[in-house]
């Protein structure tokens, strides 16, 4: 099990590292998260909604995402509560207070889902979450400590030295586990080093004669370009190089799935920033609205700082605009939310598009491929191209007044065939996450927008976005090849010592 001095200390990428070097060394593994918090999620073959995260790692082990590699996802809605996911489906919405009452009631989901893979695999990569030292909600933890215990899993734990303060942090954290819990803590890994490991030799013994633990690795700072798991994510804050295409992504306070606009970075000649203010946007050759967890209250606070005037003024110069799913709804004439879902009432859209939204109880979760149909304008080259994608959303978007649909799809086995999605001058959406993934689609965008600004679209080099990926979990498990004690780590596997 790995686990985290603090959010962000990097568990789920030196997770998804193991996972790959245990699959390049011919072991079945899997990864496994008992309670993740975040709203990147993702939709299995099944229909069954789980934490992004984990489904970074499978791709790292090499096998299909399975939701019982994160039986419990929570979406948090408001600063008090979340979205409660269970073995994929939805169980409800609570305050936090109501699910720290609840939680304990969901062992048995865990160990099913844990007991199950376990049966298939050789290894198992188990992810905690936050700290383990939280000793305010540390009472029937289930995901830390609790779940190790449940597992019998021996514990890596990670401390992040870039943000400073790493030998507190981690001898802090060693300090506030009980006896039985520093027990199984069998290896101490820093994370996020920049400089000469030989400098920090001194305080690698002290803080093994402080713990009694050994430190099993210093692991190096890298810039990877993996899927994110949350809003901590570094592509949000940090600036891009610039390119030929300037596009911007509206960081909503509720931002969701963000990574469905991954693949355009990897393109040469695009620069992908996120903007929270008006002063941020700029002159963008794109703007791009991403999902949320609650629409109306995104919109609400776009108007109120003045983004949305912003993003329309730039989209009456000419500038397109693209929305995925909440970004999507937030672009039509109206939305509508009679059963008090997200913030009640009736509130007018940005008026980008020819629909309207009304919000429904039942969640939409399916996986589909299908076409994009006939835009016009900047988008008409995109006609034709297939895509592939997955929907989760509380809500149904209708055409109003001869709106024209962008794609056309149907359910992955199935034949019958559904329009989604709109398109206006300048302006579509729909609610396909992970549209973009597809080589053909993002490379249509491009060719469009490089169309647009007068540009030779031959200067786009072909990017192989599979092959990109496959790169970076390898560059991922090398780098922790050469910072890792492997041989340790075999070790603790094996005997548990």
């Amino acid at each position: 099990m790995v686990q985290g001095t603090m959010s962000n200390a990097g568990k789920s990428v030196v997770a998804a590292g193991l996972c790959r070097i245990f699959h390049q060394d011919g072991y079945r593994v899997a990864p496994f998260k008992s309670q993740n918090m975040a709203l990147n999620s993702f939709i299995t073959r099944e229909g069954l909604e789980m934490g992004r995260a984990q489904v970074m790692q499978a791709e790292a082990a090499g096998i299909e995402p399975s939701v019982r590699m994160n039986p419990i996802l929570l979406k948090p809605t408001t600063d008090t509560g979340s979205q409660v996911i269970v073995n994929g489906e939805v169980l409800g919405n609570m305050s936090a207070a109501e699910y720290f009452r609840m939680k304990k009631s969901l062992v048995p989901d865990i160990l099913k889902a844990y007991r199950s893979l376990a049966d298939e695999n050789d290894i198992l990569v188990l992810e905690g979450a936050g700290s383990p030292a939280e000793i305010n909600l540390k009472t029937d933890d289930i995901v830390n400590m609790g779940m190790a215990k449940m597992a019998q899993a021996p514990v890596l734990l990670v401390g992040d030295i870039d943000r400073g303060g790493v030998f507190a942090s981690l001898y802090g954290t060693v300090a506030l586990l009980e006896p039985e819990e520093r027990a199984m803590i069998k290896g101490l890994v820093i994370n996020k080093f920049r400089g000469d490991v030989e400098i920090l030799r001194p305080g690698l013994s002290m803080l093994e004669e402080l713990t009694g633990i050994p430190v099993v690795g210093v692991l190096p700072y890298l810039s990877l370009d993996l899927d994110d798991e949350d809003s901590l994510s570094q592509r949000l804050t940090v600036r891009p190089q610039e390119g030929l295409i300037d596009a911007v992504v509206i960081r909503l306070p509720r931002i969701s799935n963000f990574t469905d606009f991954n693949t355009l970075s990897q393109i040469p000649g695009v620069g992908l920033r996120y903007a929270a203010r008006p002063e941020e946007l700029g002159q963008p050759d794109l703007i791009l609205l991403p999902g949320t967890k609650n629409t109306m209250g995104d919109l609400r606070w776009m108007r109120q700082n003045g983004l949305e005037a912003a993003i329309l003024r730039q989209h009456s110069r000419g500038v397109p605009v693209v929305g995925i799913c909440g970004g999507y709804q937030m672009m039509g004439r109206r939305l509508e939310d009679p059963d008090n879902l997200e913030d009640g009432g009736t509130m007018a859209g940005m008026g980008l598009l020819n629909t309207a939204t009304v919000f429904q109880p039942k969640k939409v979760r399916t996986r589909v491929e299908g076409r994009i149909l006939s835009p016009e304008g900047i988008f008409a080259g995109m006609a034709g191209v297939p895509v592939t994608g997955y929907e989760i959303h509380m809500g149904e978007t209708v055409l109003l007044d001869g709106a024209m649909p962008l794609v056309e799809k149907h359910l992955l086995g199935e034949e019958t065939v559904t329009p989604d999605g709109a398109w206006g001058e300048n302006a579509c959406g729909t609610y396909l996450h992970g549209v973009f993934d597809s080589q053909e689609a993002v490379q249509a965008l491009v060719t469009a927008l490089f169309h647009k600004k007068g540009l030779d679209p031959d200067q786009i080099a072909t990017v192989d976005l599979a092959e990109h990926k496959e790169r970076e979990y390898d560059r991922l498990a090398q780098a922790l090849r050469e910072g890792l004690d492997l041989e340790r780590i075999y070790r603790i596997l094996e005997t548990g010592i």
